[in-house]
């Protein structure tokens, strides 16, 4: 299954899952990154750290490894 940060720049999926195992799992969660919410890729720095995304209205900026940790479809 692709993880957020194998997506390509301006793409719009949906959240299957996030990892157990995560140490950002809750604060994910408490942002509101729910397994079945839409979000948008908006912007990537050049190495691809930090990645920005569009998730219930709001911006939200994600390291490389905390992306990788949320599953998408």
């Amino acid at each position: 299954m692709p993880s957020l940060n194998e997506m390509p720049l301006g793409s719009k999926i949906k959240v299957k899952e996030l990892s157990k195992e995560a140490s950002v799992r809750k604060r994910l969660l408490e942002m509101g990154v729910v397994p079945g919410i839409e979000v948008e890729v908006v912007g990537k720095a050049p190495l691809g750290d930090p990645i920005e995304i569009i998730v219930r209205g709001y911006k939200l900026t994600l390291r490389k490894d905390e992306a990788a940790n949320i599953f998408v479809e």
